[in-house]
C-alpha cells in the first residue's frame, strides 16, 4: 500500500490545476508585459488572478505581487522591508521566532551584515511565541516583526492578530509566514492587521514555482530581485502566466471545500491520535499543543524509550510505503535535527525521534489505520 503522508512538504497538483494551466502552455504563451494581442490575453489573466487572491485575502489587487513561491516571498518580505524602512525611519532592528521557517530566519540573520539587528523571539513547547519574551524585544529600533501563522512543523498555531496589535503598538511592521495556513483557513489580512503575508500554491494542490506577496499599500519594501518592470517594478522577472492560472484554480478550488477538508483531516488526526495512544501513550509525545492545525500531526519517540534515528526510522516507513518527514534539514548527507523541534526544548536524542505526518483531503481512514500498523512495528523495532 502506498500513503502519502507528507503533504505540509508539497501536494499533488489537482487535475483541475493542471487543465487551467495548459492552454498558457501551449496555445496562449505570450509575455504579459508584450503590447500585442498575445501578451493582452496573458495581462488579462495575470491581473484577474491578482483580483482573485486579493478578494480571497480581503486585499486590494495593488497589494499582491506574485514570486516564485513562499520562500522568495520571505526573502522579499523580510530582507526588502528593513533595509526600506531602515532609509526611511533609520529603524535597525527585526525580530524573528526561533522557530520559524528557514526563509525567514536566515534572510533576517543576513541582514546582520549591512548592520541591522536580528532578535530571536523564543517559543513554548508547543512552538507558540512566548509573548511576554516577544513583547520585551519590541521597542522603538524594531522595524520588521515575522511571525509563522502555523508552524510547518508541529502545526502550532500563533495568534497573529494579536501578536501584529502589539508590534503596531510601537509601529512596527508586521508580516506573517502563511505558507501553511492559505487556502485551509479564513485569512483576512484587515481583520488580523497585517502589513505583509506569504502563501504558496503547491501547498493546496497547486504547482510548485508559483506563490505571491501581500504588501499593504504604504508598507515599504525594497525589490529582491530586480532588473525589470514587473510586479509594479517590486520583482522583475517575466511572469509565470501558467503556474499564476493553476493558483488561481487552486484558490477556487480551495475555497469550495474548506469546511469540508478541514472537518476530514480533523477526523484523520483524531484517528492517528487514538492509534497512537493504543501504541505507546507514555513514550510517545505529541508536539503542537492540543489546538494545533490538524493537517499535521508531529510526534517524537522519547530516548529514554527509543533507540532514535532520524534517517533509519524514515526508510523503514517508506520501505513499507509510507511518506512522512521529520522536518530535518540535510545538510552535506548529515541529516541534522530540526531547529523547529530543538527550540521546544528538547534534547537532541530526542529530536532525532521526531517525524511529522501531514494530511490532505485525497487521504483516507484506511490509509491511518495501515500506517499505525506500521508505526506499531516501528515502535517496537527501536524500543530500547
Amino acid at each position: 500500500m502506498k500513503v502519502y503522508f507528507d503533504n505540509a512538504a508539497t501536494t499533488r497538483p489537482h487535475p483541475k490545476v493542471i487543465e487551467a494551466m495548459i492552454p498558457y502552455l501551449s496555445s496562449e504563451y505570450g509575455n504579459p508585459s508584450s503590447i500585442h494581442s498575445f501578451g493582452r490575453k496573458a495581462r488579462v489573466l495575470v491581473e484577474e488572478v491578482r483580483e482573485l487572491i486579493a478578494n480571497f485575502i480581503g486585499a486590494n489587487a495593488s497589494e499582491i505581487y506574485f514570486t516564485s513561491g513562499g520562500t522568495e516571498a520571505n526573502n522579499f518580505i523580510v530582507g526588502g522591508i528593513p533595509k526600506a524602512d531602515f532609509i526611511e525611519r533609520k529603524r535597525n532592528s527585526i525580530l524573528v521566532t526561533s522557530a520559524d521557517h528557514h526563509s525567514v530566519i536566515d534572510t533576517a540573520i543576513e541582514l546582520n551584515k549591512i548592520g541591522l539587528s536580528t532578535r530571536l523571539a523564543q517559543v513554548d513547547h508547543t512552538t507558540k511565541v512566548v509573548i511576554e519574551n516577544y513583547k520585551n524585544l519590541l521597542d522603538s529600533t524594531t522595524s520588521l516583526v515575522s511571525v509563522i501563522h502555523i508552524n510547518n512543523e508541529t502545526g502550532s498555531i500563533n495568534n497573529i492578530k494579536e501578536l501584529a496589535s502589539d508590534a503596531h503598538q510601537i509601529n512596527s511592521y508586521f508580516h506573517s509566514d502563511a505558507v501553511q495556513s492559505f487556502g485551509k483557513f479564513t485569512i483576512n489580512v484587515s481583520e488580523l492587521s497585517l502589513d505583509a503575508l506569504t502563501a504558496s500554491a503547491h501547498k493546496i494542490n497547486g504547482t510548485k514555482g508559483i506563490g505571491f506577496a501581500y504588501i499593504k499599500s504604504g508598507t515599504p519594501v525594497n525589490p529582491l530581485v530586480i532588473g525589470g518592470s514587473q510586479e509594479r517594478n517590486r520583482r522583475g522577472g517575466t511572469e509565470n502566466v501558467a503556474a499564476i492560472a493553476g493558483l488561481a484554480e487552486a484558490v477556487r478550488i480551495a475555497e469550495l471545500n474548506m469546511n469540508y477538508n478541514f472537518d476530514h483531516v480533523k477526523n484523520l488526526r483524531k484517528l492517528f491520535l487514538d492509534g497512537i495512544k493504543v501504541i505507546d501513550n507514555k513514550g510517545i509525545k505529541i508536539n503542537g499543543g492540543a489546538d494545533a492545525n490538524p493537517y499535521i500531526l508531529s510526534i517524537t519517540f522519547l530516548s529514554n524509550y527509543y533507540q532514535n534515528d532520524s534517517e533509519a526510522m524514515l526508510m523503514f516507513l517508506d520501505i513499507h510505503g509510507i511518506a512522512a518527514s521529520n522536518g530535518a534539514a540535510c545538510t552535506s548527507g548529515t541529516i541534522k535535527p530540526s531547529h523547529v523541534i530543538l527550540a521546544t526544548g528538547y534534547p537532541e536524542d530526542d529530536a532525532r525521534g521526531t517525524i511529522r505526518f501531514s494530511f490532505s483531503a485525497e487521504n483516507t481512514f484506511k490509509e491511518v489505520n495501515y500506517t499505525l500498523e506500521i508505526l506499531s512495528n516501528l515502535a517496537k523495532k527501536f524500543r530500547k
